[in-house]
């Protein structure tokens, strides 16, 4: 394909694959799409493990590397921030809520001990370390969310000569975005899974490259809801060089969801994905469950806490909700949750990473001819 992503990333497919897991970002790299892994939860001594098994396991085949560096967060400006430091800060009114939570559920709170000096839930500083280690691997892309990319690591990207993208969910954030010199542009609308905005992918694709075109010529990226190979002709079809996806790979045998989340997915509408702040205190589309009804609707809720207070309580809650879970406590399954988007009305079944590319290539090739007969006289 004749897309400047292809040029920039040495793809044969504009289709990025969003994931945690190291296994779905080798699988897509391997089938002709470009695997990005999420590596907000990853110190620099994991995400060295991890990039080295998708070395060993891509086939040669670019890769990138994703981050949350949030401009605004409730700990901004403060230094040597640590995990300890702020669960002195979570009030216990928001620990008896989500221990009663459980409670009714048959689940039992279980706590993790970080140490001492474990930093913050997304410390800049630490993905900054990432970042470092990351440029010891072959990666093609770095990519940030949730803000404009300090200029450290958008000096990085140059320094190395590794395109340097950046998700935004309104014009407004784009304008700023290429002002700060970012390469691509991740137009991300409200379907999307995690940190969204409230615009639609249709809407906000076109709306994204129609400012940013007087200002610099940046290849920019559909996300949100995207499902799809004809999904991806129309995006294509508005502009778009190409398209970010996540969710579609939550159903994917080689992901790190569990098999009931699996389930839920399958049995879930497109409505079930619902924008709630009870997992990381910022508007996060996710499966609704009991969890984000208690914390969205209850009339006892407290009220989430600011990022990234809120993920101080949801980490641990959710690991007790999932191991409950698969232990066999059938009321616990109502609590299980993770991110995802509005696309989840789509999944039908779960397939390997390699087949979904497939199908995205196939469904491409089936929009573009359908549109050639149209327009063909």
């Amino acid at each position: 394909m004749k897309s400047p992503i292809c040029d920039m990333l040495g793809i044969e497919f504009p289709l990025l694959a969003f994931s945690h897991c190291r296994d779905v970002v080798a699988a897509v790299s391997r089938a002709g799409g470009f695997g990005v892994l999420g590596a907000t939860a990853h110190t620099p001594e994991s995400v060295e493990r991890e990039l080295k098994w998708i070395d060993d396991h891509a086939d040669g085949k670019p890769y990138g590397l994703d981050v949350l560096i949030p401009e605004n967060i409730s700990t901004a400006g403060e230094k040597n921030v640590t995990w300890k430091s702020l669960e002195a800060r979570v009030t216990p009114e928001h620990r008896a809520f989500t221990r009663d939570l459980l409670k009714k559920y048959d689940i039992e709170l279980t706590t993790t001990n970080v140490a001492d000096n474990a930093p913050q839930p997304f410390d800049a500083q630490c993905a900054m370390e990432v970042l470092d280690v990351a440029f010891t691997h072959p990666i093609r892309l770095i990519a940030n969310a949730l803000g404009v990319p300090p200029r450290a690591m958008i000096e990085m990207g140059r320094k190395h000569n590794v395109p340097v993208a950046a998700l935004v969910g309104a014009k407004e954030h784009a304008i700023r975005q290429v002002a700060a010199g970012v390469d691509i542009l991740v137009a991300q609308g409200t379907e999307a899974g995690g940190h969204c905005g409230e615009v639609s992918t249709m809407v906000l694709v076109p709306e994204v490259i129609k400012a940013i075109k007087p200002i610099r010529d940046v290849p920019v990226l559909a996300a949100g809801g995207i499902m799809t190979g004809k999904q991806m002709a129309a995006c294509m079809a508005m502009g778009a060089a190409g398209v970010w996806t996540g969710s579609v790979w939550l159903a994917t045998v080689e992901s790190e969801t569990t098999e009931i989340f699996r389930e839920k997915m399958i049995a879930a509408s497109s409505r079930d994905a619902i924008r709630s702040r009870g997992r990381t205190g910022k508007p996060a589309r996710q499966l609704r469950s009991v969890w984000t009804d208690a914390w969205d609707r209850g009339p006892d809720s407290p009220g989430a806490l600011p990022m990234p207070l809120q993920s101080i309580i949801s980490r641990d809650a959710f690991n007790s909700i999932d191991r409950a879970a698969a232990s066999g406590n059938a009321r616990a399954r109502d609590l299980v949750s993770y991110f995802v988007g509005q696309g989840v009305g789509l999944i039908d079944s779960v397939k390997s990473a390699g087949a979904v590319v497939q199908e995205f290539k196939e469904e491409f090739a089936d929009a573009i001819e359908h549109i050639n007969t149209l327009v063909a006289e």
